[in-house]
């Protein structure tokens, strides 16, 4: 028993190129037997219509003598002779008087057969087709000869069915243009097939390219189809931007380290010094005052980093309770002054007018204010302002968090979000990991709203929360 080779790839030229050719043919296929028939329907109703025509014309030329018998004007020969009068499929020629006795025929006849059959007399059809035995299809064109009403005689033309629909000249025409179609058609395909799986395949080398770790790849982008100019463009894109995520993330991961190894190195050499008696008393103590102050910040970092890993694992549940979005805020924006040491920053908010309810978690959401209004006030050295404003529309309420700080510069605007990202002007002057948006986004996401930076320049910066109305 044969299996089928899931994992055999085909070419995009060979698999469109074959499918379309076989398509192609079934379509041609299907075509020409419709135009065969067609062409032998016309071609017979064409002959009988001139069958027709020539035996009314013979019909009309039969005159009655004075002696009974019966004559034509003109000679036989003549008539089918005559402009247009040429019948194709060589019918048999009959002149029959009333009764049908055969008085002239174009064809030697036999005894038997000085008569017309019975059912050519008898039918009152001009156009009959006979199945005569072993002889198979006839088709028999009649006219009456008259004069006054008078039936003088008959005129008849009968020839086989495969002589009058034989068109050997109009098969071959035809069968040239099918092959002709066929040929242009595979062709046109073959070259279109080509043309589209040429970028693809450029598109394909780079990506292997792109998951070996090399990223300065390089792709034409002269495409004229717009879907595969947009793939260029995109791919181009996104492998710039993987070789900035890739460069970042050697440099936050330098950072990370450099962040818990230095307070780390703190504590061991403070802690040696005490343990090799180069300090004693007072100044002993300030070593251990310090080593405390080293351990408890890198105890922070590491319960940041637990904390972010075991959101990205929805480890960690929100316990929503409906409040008061004007109370919260002021609440939250309370506590959080409460535990500045310096009073260096203004903090103003602008509450809603018409106050509404929230469904969310309190605890959650005072973590992404204290990340946003310590980032604020970390922005601004000389102090400054925070302005909190609040908004709502039918379905969601908005908080903007507003700061008059230096702003986060446009190049790093895009990464902020990114776990471990420091910006350039955070990585010297303030500790952490880098962790404080990404874990605030997370949470955010998690009560159903979302974070967002809404602008940023040198005159400040604005995040905006939203939340889901209660």
């Amino acid at each position: 028993m044969f299996t089928r080779n899931k994992s055999k790839r085909i070419p995009l030229q060979r698999y469109w190129t074959t499918r379309y050719l076989l398509t192609l043919i079934v379509g041609l296929i299907a075509i020409a037997l419709v135009s065969a028939l067609w062409i032998r329907h016309t071609t017979l109703q064409h002959r009988l219509k001139m069958m027709e025509l020539m035996a009314e014309e013979i019909a009309n030329r039969i005159v009655l003598f004075n002696d009974g018998s019966l004559g034509l004007q003109g000679e036989i020969g003549g008539i089918m002779r005559e402009p247009g009068m040429a019948l194709e499929g060589d019918p048999s020629f009959y002149i029959a008087d009333a009764r049908g006795t055969i008085l002239y025929s174009n064809r030697p006849l036999g005894p038997a057969e000085r008569r017309l059959h019975p059912l050519i007399l008898k039918s009152d059809e001009e156009v009959q087709k006979l199945e005569l035995g072993s002889s198979g299809s006839f088709y028999v064109v009649k006219k009456k000869a008259e004069v006054d009403s008078y039936v003088l005689g008959w005129v008849v033309f009968a020839a086989p069915e495969e002589n009058l629909v034989k068109v050997n000249q109009e098969y071959g025409q035809l069968l040239i243009m099918i092959t002709g179609l066929l040929f242009l058609g595979w062709a046109a395909i073959y070259f279109l097939s080509k043309r589209l799986s040429k970028p693809i395949k450029e598109v394909a080398k780079a990506a292997r390219q792109v998951q070996e770790g090399n990223y300065d790849i390089e792709l034409r982008d002269d495409a004229r189809e717009e879907e595969i100019h947009d793939l260029i463009h995109s791919f181009k894109e996104m492998s710039k931007q993987l070789q900035q995520l890739e460069k970042l993330r050697n440099e936050l991961l330098a950072g990370v380290t450099h962040e818990l190894k230095t307070p780390v190195t703190s504590i061991s050499g403070l802690l040696q010094a005490i343990a090799d008696g180069v300090v004693t008393g007072d100044e002993a103590k300030e070593f251990l005052r310090i080593s405390l102050k080293e351990t408890a910040k890198m105890k922070k970092m590491v319960e940041d980093l637990l904390a972010f890993n075991s959101f990205v694992a929805n480890a960690v549940p929100i316990q929503k309770e409906i409040r008061s979005l004007n109370e919260l805020v002021e609440e939250i924006v309370r506590q959080w002054e409460l535990v500045q040491e310096e009073d260096t920053v203004e903090v103003r908010i602008f509450p809603l007018k018409e106050d509404v309810r929230v469904n969310t978690d309190p605890i959650r959401l005072q973590q992404i204010f204290t990340n946003l209004l310590n980032n604020a006030k970390q922005a601004m050295d000389d102090g400054g302002k925070i302005d909190i404003r609040l908004a709502a529309d039918d379905r969601h309420v908005t908080v903007d968090v507003i700061d008059t700080g230096s702003g986060i510069p446009e190049e790093e605007q895009p990464f902020i979000f990114e776990k471990f990202f420091r910006g350039e002007s955070k990585k010297y002057k303030v500790g952490g990991l880098g962790l404080g948006l990404p874990f605030s986004r997370l949470i955010a996401q998690a009560l159903g709203g979302d974070l967002e930076l809404v602008e940023s320049s040198k005159e400040g910066t604005t995040f905006r929360i939203t939340l889901p109305k209660a």
